[in-house]
């Protein structure tokens, strides 16, 4: 007996083609990078500190028992919940595909960073960090998904003025071929209504009596 096959969860990423799934996940990997990079520059150069690509590419940097530990975490969870969360929104724009990228965005700064430091995390603060951002990137980027979902599609002042011309032809044809319906069936001896009518000619007038059945019509 052949089984049946379970159908794919709403929301995977089966749904796009995997080109363009794989054009959005390098482009909003970028976005993370660059919003990272400039960050941590910023906040390296007005610490006094120098800036090393460490911070971004490593997991050493983010500590808890650190004040620059804390502060690299805050950043990164500030690049991923907000600049890769706008991302999302505007190049993917669909709610239910905000988890998968997420958590896809985490997954390959985790092989980015076991492949330039060689070596998994041992800071847990590193991996409560990628929690808190993951999470972050959810909530921010599934709120500016639905609220792009839920505004009204306008489609242009032109167009709706075509429509409500139309409509208003239509309206008026409708008005116009109702009351030729009613004058051609008077014109035609029919008279809704009423007992009396006009012949096509227009030459007197004749009235409707009823038909005799039966008995009446066979004595006549």
């Amino acid at each position: 007996m052949a089984r049946r096959r379970r159908p794919r969860r709403s929301g995977a990423l089966g749904e796009l083609p995997p080109l363009k799934i794989l054009s959005q996940i390098a482009l909003i990997q970028a976005i993370l990078y660059v919003s990272l990079t400039a960050l941590m520059f910023f906040t390296e150069r007005i610490s006094g500190r120098p800036f090393s690509f460490n911070l971004v590419f490593g997991w050493s940097g983010i500590r808890g028992d650190t004040t620059e530990g804390l502060v690299t975490a805050f950043v990164f969870v500030l690049a991923a919940g907000l600049f890769s969360a706008a991302a999302i929104v505007i190049f993917v724009g669909r709610s239910k595909l905000v988890l998968d990228f997420a958590a896809s965005l985490h997954v390959i700064h985790l092989a980015v960073v076991f492949f330039v430091t060689h070596s998994l995390p041992a800071n847990l603060a590193w991996w409560a960090t990628m929690g808190v951002s993951t999470g972050a990137a959810v909530l921010v980027g599934t709120w500016g998904c639905r609220h792009r979902e839920l505004q009204p599609i306008s489609f242009g002042g032109a167009a709706a003025a075509a429509n409500n011309t139309n409509n208003t032809n239509n309206s008026g044809s409708g008005a116009a071929a109702g009351a030729a319906g009613v004058d051609g069936d008077e014109e035609q001896g029919f008279s809704r209504g009423r007992g009396r009518g006009r012949g096509r000619d227009g030459a007197g007038e004749y009235e409707m009596v009823p038909v005799k059945t039966g008995e009446n019509s066979r004595q006549d």
